[in-house]
């Protein structure tokens, strides 16, 4: 605490040396310069409101002018001095959070203000400020005025981030306000991002103890007292941020700062909001609580600057007779007078008269009753920017809908020419995040509305993350397709807030491309003056990001899971390094470049790529919604979320993208649940397809990648992966009849194994021989089973001379590919000996044949150096290792199109291909010195430990079975524990070990004694194996031992130290049990937590990772070592000599084009659908949802209770209209009657009440 305090009080140390070096010489204070006698007071007081004696003496000596005043006046008769009351303020008994205050002239510019606010005090730019005015000196304020305030007003606030303004006093409104503040701020979100400032802008003259801020060089902090102000005095309220003290040279008068405050408030409505690309200024709503008619020049002037008022009804004073006068008189009928018929329309002489008698009701003592009057007429006329807001009667969570109409008002008193009038209706409705006051007041099919009017809109949806309208707009026929550019791609990526890690990334990845290894730090400068500030005060730094940087981004989180995005439309496709294309970008990307104005070609997709590096998770679920690929577009969020967790530095944020990844994969399986239960087929289709949107990738591919264990887990996943795996072989074949027939060959034409009939396949292929070319494309699309026929693939990989697809259904340039017919002899012997099931097979006989031999040569056969050894069994061993060797080299150099550093990366992030280098090295380690004499017994040591290596990745082989597998992974976490185990018996070992060797033997140098007794007796003695004689001194020793240190140095035994034999005990009473009973029983405890946490998971684990051995031994050649030295020739000669392309290399991978591909998607979009529309019903199903509705339900009712007193109000207008033009049709008549012009035959009709009276 008094280390963070000691940094405060050094941060305001610095504020004080950065401010008060131009806060004086820029702004002023004023001092009356005149003493101008106050009748009252005796000649002992001026006008202002100071002592004679208070006043400087040229301000007292100029008799000659003071008696030519009557009226002391601030223009005239006061002048301006540099402030001397500016700093931070902290109120004694209060909160340590403290406030700032300035005391300044009326005549500053507002300008200067504005931006020392902004700037130097940072308080947030507004989105929305309120003026509350009237209600100050009241004593008490209505309950309901409270309650509209705090639940009304502040709340509506804070949704917007907005700034009220007061006078910030501790009395009436001005404490209510500064309270339901404080409130919200304490219950709000430490991380919300809307904050509501509350700012007092209150006369110098009327503040009380003002004295106490005075400090010429200013004050950080000043320290406030109030704790025992006389309750009638008018304190600051410690709950503002800010206060800005208007000094016009008068003392305890009120009103001194109201000129100012309007001046400043007009400013404000003309600057920018601080929300990005919001499109509007800064909305300024006035709200009249109560008040005077002294406040009525104060209405009528802001009214004659477009500014909206917002009249509270009901809570009394000015407030009600403005409601009054705009509700009432609005529906009064027009009269001229006889004067008024042929000139100009002048104020109705009526309508004059109607306000004078409600003049006189609401204000009775009112002295200027015509000022009054004439005020209330100039208002008249601009009623239409007055709402009038009665609390009594409307509800508390409709206010902010009140204050968007009220604001939406004067917005249309401004409107261009050129803009629709709804537009700044919609920006106000964006700006506030109000999408149910937009689809129930714009978007209920009343207005047409064009692209061009939501596109501004759109982009700042987009760029505030306000994902509920951007469903809005796209629901209403927004086109995203010609709205996205990639300029306007790259503008929402450059709208990227500073801080966080794609802001960092970015940045990183643009200092590369500019050549910048470090951000080059900027020269220290003075503080800049509030009239002059910097411009990213106002705004962030604009980020020139292109889409190279976001390239780069999405290759650091995809890794090589696909190719890089937006390479073909930078025109960098063409090169595969890295390097080259940095170095092409840098030239490209210099000036404007051609294809941003280009249309994006995936907008769906690229939003939702924007959408996930922003971490927005509604936005990106709406996205990904939209977009096509659904299943492929998860896993690929999922991906990158789960690569920006392992970047995150913050707990918070790493917790927050794991959840959100989650959510992704939980979404890829579910949506794939739907399409497997729709088609099997097509499911499978969907995994292995090649995307042209991802970068060429597959589900498959990208779902390793991303890690998504629950994905693989899936059952339509296993089912593909079990196809594969056991190619065209029927799944239930049984193990020893693979055994037999593979070291029987011959029974491969046998009915012993089954494989999958082709007869009708060919039949189906022989029937549709007929049918149009779109129908082979049908068929091949449902391709059956022979989509995962691998022998016709391997034909396929030896005939093509170009790359294809590793289908049957390979659809090119609208030409069907089928591969030739082989014999049955050939056909039948592939399809065996290419099923990866079989190449799993050999390669496990053969290892187990491997470790046989090793163990012969090493037990029976390992013969001495040469010229004598080694044995031939030695060398067929070395041959079978070097096969082995070659097989490693094939898997890292012959891995698909990738860079070999990509290769090599990918090779080494496997932890079996790691012991496997570490068994190769040993082997050659240990051949190298069993070659000669001197390193013969390290070399056969080498080679014996390296054979436990050998025989440890047996356990890699057997984790295929389907009950070995998952509990070796549940192996493999124990692992783990046991580090944990070793750390702290290691601990306790050194411990002891150390103490027990020196309390027995007092002097032992002997470095191999000293180990063995130090680590490894103790390490025995855990086990049981305690040498009691030697350590417990009353039992007999019979080892010759000696005291002599010259003989203990050769060698001989030392003798023990009786005297702390104790101690020794006793120790070993401690060790036993600390380590016997403590940390066995935690090894325990740590091995049974890690089961029972692994055990429900082990199988989703062991599915996870048996793709990546089907996906081996799908690589792997039909022979294993050693004759995989044959398959080795055979593939040297065909990719290097012949240049065959591998079908294999893009493993798993089917690429679809023209109709294929489009029906797939179409097919894979309804499944989408169908599956959003179930998510729908049981969201709509569950009880959160129906508490929603209800209270939807509710508020419509009440609504509709609002509207029907609406209605009341009408019709009491109505029958007021209709008692007038009752009563002057009476007076007609009567007119008429008693003029006597002319009589009518017949008596005027009298009036027949047809129902009958009732008494109230």
């Amino acid at each position: 605490m008094a280390d963070s305090g000691g940094d405060g009080e050094t941060e305001m140390i610095c504020k004080s040396k950065a401010t008060k070096s131009w806060i004086p010489n820029i702004i002023k204070r004023r001092v009356c310069t005149t003493f101008v006698e106050d009748s009252v007071s005796d000649g002992q007081m001026c006008q202002c409101g100071k002592a004679k004696q208070e006043h400087p003496p040229q301000a007292i000596g100029d008799h000659f002018s003071a008696a030519m005043v009557n009226c002391w006046d601030t223009v005239r008769h006061s002048s301006e001095l540099p402030t001397d009351a500016f700093g931070e303020l902290q109120f004694a008994g209060a909160s340590k959070r403290h406030s700032y205050f300035l005391r300044l002239s009326w005549g500053t510019n507002p300008s200067t203000i504005y931006n020392l606010m902004t700037v130097h005090w940072s308080l947030p730019s507004p989105n929305l400020v309120v003026s509350v005015v009237g209600g100050e000196s009241q004593k008490s304020v209505q309950t309901w005025v409270r309650e509209v305030i705090r639940k009304g007003l502040v709340k509506s606030s804070q949704r917007a981030g907005a700034w009220i303004i007061t006078e910030g006093l501790r009395e009436g409104v001005g404490k209510c306000v500064g309270e339901a503040v404080r409130d919200h701020a304490t219950a709000a979100s430490s991380r919300s991002s809307n904050k509501v400032v509350a700012v007092g802008i209150a006369s110098w003259g009327l503040v009380y103890n003002k004295e106490q801020l005075i400090k010429s060089e200013g004050s950080y902090p000043a320290k406030y007292d109030i704790r025992n102000s006389p309750k009638d005095s008018c304190c600051l309220d410690n709950n503002y941020q800010a206060f800005l003290l208007v000094d016009d040279g008068s003392v305890g008068r009120r009103g001194g700062e109201i000129s100012y405050r309007a001046k400043l408030e007009d400013y404000i409505s003309h600057q920018p909001t601080g929300i990005q690309e919001s499109g509007i200024n800064v909305p300024v709503l006035c709200m009249l609580i109560s008040g005077d008619p002294s406040m009525l020049k104060r209405v009528d002037l802001s009214l004659k600057n477009s500014m909206p008022w917002l009249v509270l009804a009901g809570s009394g004073g000015l407030a009600d007779f403005l409601s009054d006068v705009v509700e009432n008189l609005s529906s009064s009928p027009v009269v001229q007078s006889p004067a008024e018929a042929d000139g100009d329309f002048t104020p109705i002489v009526d309508l004059k008269e109607k306000v004078a008698d409600r003049v006189r009701k609401y204000f009775p003592n009112e002295k200027e009753t015509d000022k009054v009057v004439e005020q209330t007429l100039s208002i008249y006329q601009n009623k239409d920017l007055i709402t009038v807001y009665n609390g009594t009667q409307e509800g508390l969570n409709d206010f902010d809908t009140v204050l968007l109409k009220a604001l939406v008002r004067a917005s249309k008193q401004r409107v261009s020419v050129d803009d629709s009038p709804y537009n700044e209706e919609l920006r106000l409705a964006v700006t506030w995040n109000r999408v149910d006051i937009a689809r129930s007041e714009l978007f209920n099919g009343d207005i047409l509305w064009k692209d061009k009017d939501l596109k501004d809109s759109m982009t700042n949806a987009l760029i505030n993350d306000k994902p509920q309208f951007v469903r809005l707009f796209t629901e209403n026929g927004f086109d995203i397709r010609s709205y996205l550019t990639y300029k306007k791609l790259e503008k929402l990526y450059q709208s990227v807030p500073t801080g966080t890690l794609l802001y960092q990334l970015l940045e990183r990845r643009l200092l590369m491309r500019q050549g910048i290894t470090a951000p080059v730090s900027a020269p220290d400068r003075e503080p800049d003056s509030p009239n002059h500030p910097k411009e990213s005060d106002q705004r962030e730094p604009v980020m020139k990001v292109t889409l190279f940087e976001v390239s780069g981004v999405l290759d650091l989180l995809l890794d090589d899971v696909c190719q890089p995005f937006y390479y073909d439309v930078l025109d960098l496709a063409h090169f595969s390094s890295r390097r080259r294309a940095l170095k092409q970008a840098a030239k490209l990307l210099v000036g404007e470049s051609e294809y941003r104005e280009k249309r994006c070609l995936y907008p769906w997709a690229s939003l939702f790529i924007w959408a996930i590096l922003q971490r927005r998770n509604e936005m990106a679920t709406f996205f990904w919604e939209m977009a096509g690929e659904s299943v492929l577009s998860a896993l690929s969020g999922c991906k990158m979320l789960r690569e920006m967790s392992k970047l995150e530095t913050e707990t918070e944020g790493k917790l927050s993208l794991k959840d959100m990844a989650q959510n992704f994969e939980n979404l890829a399986h579910d949506m794939f649940s739907s399409c497997y239960r729709s088609d099997e087929s097509r499911a499978f289709t969907l995994l292995i397809k090649k995307s042209p949107v991802w970068g060429g990738t597959t589900c498959l591919q990208m779902g390793m990648g991303a890690d998504t264990r629950l994905f693989f887990s899936h059952d339509g996943v296993q089912a593909l992966l079990s196809q594969i795996w056991w190619g065209d072989m029927k799944r239930n074949t049984e193990v020893w009849k693979l055994l037999l027939t593979f070291f029987c060959p011959i029974l491969c034409y046998t009915n012993l194994i089954s494989f999958r009939k082709q007869d009708e396949q060919d039949n189906k292929q022989e029937d549709d021989e007929g049918k149009p070319h779109e129908d082979h494309l049908e068929s091949n699309y449902d391709y059956g089973t022979t989509v995962f026929s691998y022998p016709d693939m391997k034909h396929i990989d030896g005939d093509a001379q170009g790359p294809v697809s590793p289908s049957t259904p390979m659809i090119d340039k609208d030409a069907l590919f089928r591969p030739p017919r082989r014999p049955f002899i050939v056909s039948r012997w592939r399809q065996f000996w290419f099923a990866p099931v079989t190449s799993f097979l050999g390669n496990v006989v053969m290892y187990f044949l491997f470790l046989v031999l090793f163990a012969y040569v090493l037990l029976v056969d390992f013969m001495p150096p040469p010229p004598v050894g080694p044995a031939v069994s030695e060398y067929v061993l070395y041959f079978w290792v070097f096969t082995i060797v070659c097989e490693e080299i094939r898997e890292t150099a012959f891995l698909g199109m990738m860079s070999w550093r990509q290769r090599l990366r990918s090779y080494i992030q496997d932890v079996w291909n790691k012991i496997d280098i570490a068994a190769i090295t040993l082997f050659i380690l240990g051949l190298i010195c069993r070659m000669y004499k001197e390193s013969y017994e390290f070399g056969r040591e080498v080679l014996c430990v390296d054979y436990m290596v050998f025989t440890l990745r047996l356990i890699h082989i057997f984790a295929i079975h389907k009950q070995l597998g998952p509990k070796i992974i549940i192996v493999g976490k124990m692992v783990k524990d046991i580090f944990f185990f070793f750390f702290f018996l290691g601990v306790w070992l050194i411990a002891y070990g150390v103490a027990n060797q020196a309390l027995i033997y007092s002097y032992d140098s002997n470095p191999d004694r000293i180990f063995r007794r130090v680590f490894y007796r103790p390490y025995l003695h855990i086990f049981g194996q305690i040498p009691v004689e030697e350590i417990d001194s009353g039992k007999n020793w019979d080892l010759e031992c000696t005291e002599n240190r010259t003989m203990i140095d050769n060698g001989s035994e030392p003798c023990r130290a009786e005297y702390s034999n104790w101690v020794v005990v006793v120790l070993l009473v401690v060790y036993l049990l600390v380590t016997n009973i403590l940390l066995i029983n935690l090894l325990i405890a740590m091995f049974s937590h890690t089961f029972s946490e692994v055990q429900a998971n082990s199988d989703i684990y062991w599915k996870f990772q048996r793709y990546n051995l089907v996906v081996t031994y799908h690589f792997r050649p039909c022979l294993a070592p050693p004759f995989i030295i044959i398959s080795h020739i055979n593939l040297f000669i065909k990719r290097i000599i012949r240049k065959v392309p591998s079908i294999k290399v893009r493993h798993f991978v089917l690429q679809l084009k023209g109709k294929a591909a489009n029906k797939l998607t179409t097919w894979e979009t309804i499944q989408k659908e169908d599956f959003l529309t179930a998510q729908g019903k049981t969201q709509k199903q569950s009880d959160s949802e129906r508490f929603r509705q209800i209270s939807a339900k509710i508020d419509g009712i009440h609504k509709n209770v609002a509207e029907t007193k609406d209605l009341e109000h009408r019709l009491r207008s109505l029958e007021n209209d209709m008692e007038y033009c009752s009563k002057a049709l009476s007076w007609i008549v009567e007119t008429l009657a008693q003029s006597g012009t002319f009589k009518h035959p017949r008596p005027p009709p009298s009036f027949r009440d047809s129902s009958p009276s009732t008494s109230s």
